[in-house]
């Protein structure tokens, strides 16, 4: 299944990508990145989990004909009311007000488009909400502006993951903003749920590049799950608007081999638990020098409740 997706959606990518190169210029469609952003790119992120595939598939296959039809469809209706029925060359309009074939037409045409859409979306929807039997659960915890991950089923208590400053990341050669200084770790071809809860405001945890996007709500816990089929280090990033530093609390997550995963399993648990520690005071100017100055592993003191 997941390889005839692959197919459809390479075919597919490869009909629109010509489509829009012709207009855009083949520049805008280099090679994508694997989960991280891609400067000028116009399609989504490569997926590596069996939802991103279908979603890719879903959009390109399905969504993406239907609205370049559309589209095209109103530009030339457009383009014939502009030409054909302007003033000047149609100086006497027309008396009649109604056509009942059309309006039905343009009744019920919409609605079948609309079915079309509804049955591949449930069926993604159901997929997401289908998980398998997770091989382990990770909780992610969003404060202002930090993630906090606990491990309960490897009996790995909460660290947390800030920003890696910017000197850190440029010596490092990992993206500035995306990189962060303590990642998730997941095993490969392992099934991974994810509960998100929000420690004082509403975040929201997601990976583009494994198709999951969940609220982390206060008071609430929510469940998503993915499973990645290749080694590698994916970015995401909080996608709620939680404050000054909303822009400051990446998400970086390394899937490593089950033996890789197993050291670091055994890393964590012999290593001796943080202490707490205040962060430096987030100076509240420019975007730029509003950068969490916490870059250790160390927990934050808990931050005062907000709102949005």
């Amino acid at each position: 299944m997941q390889s005839r997706f692959q197919g459809i959606r390479a075919l597919a990518t490869g009909v629109a990508t010509g489509a829009l190169a012709a207009f855009w210029g083949a520049s805008a469609f280099a090679e994508d990145l694997i989960g991280q952003p891609t400067d000028g790119s116009m399609l989504m992120q490569p997926g590596v989990t069996p939802l991103k595939h279908q979603a890719i598939w879903f959009h390109d296959v399905i969504l993406f004909p239907i609205i370049t039809f559309i589209t095209l469809f109103v530009a030339v209706l457009l383009a014939i009311c502009i030409i054909r029925f302007n003033k000047r060359a149609n100086p006497v309009p027309a008396k009649w007000s109604h056509n009942t074939s059309i309006e039905i037409a343009w009744t019920l045409i919409p609605v079948m488009i609309l079915v079309v859409i509804a049955v591949f979306s449930f069926q993604l929807l159901f997929k997401y909400h289908d998980m398998p039997k997770p091989y382990m659960t990770v909780k992610a915890t969003g404060y202002q502006w930090y993630w906090g991950y606990e491990y309960p089923d490897q009996k790995i208590p909460e660290f947390i993951s800030n920003i890696l400053p910017e000197d850190k990341a440029k010596a490092a050669g990992v993206p500035y903003r995306l990189a962060a200084t303590e990642p998730l770790v997941v095993p490969v071809n392992q099934t991974v749920q994810v509960l998100t809860t929000g420690a004082d405001v509403i975040h929201a945890f997601a990976v583009p590049a494994f198709g999951v996007i969940m609220d982390a709500v206060p008071g609430k816990v929510n469940s998503t799950w993915f499973k990645v089929d290749r080694i590698g280090t994916y970015y995401g990033s909080c996608r709620e608007l939680c404050g000054t530093d909303h822009a400051f609390m990446p998400i970086e997550v390394k899937v490593v081999s089950q033996a890789d995963f197993d050291a670091w399993v055994a890393s964590k648990k012999h290593a001796a638990p943080p202490v707490a520690a205040a962060p430096a005071a987030a100076p509240a100017a420019t975007p730029a020098a509003a950068t969490p100055a916490a870059a250790s592993t160390t927990k934050p003191a808990a931050p005062a409740a907000a709102t949005h």
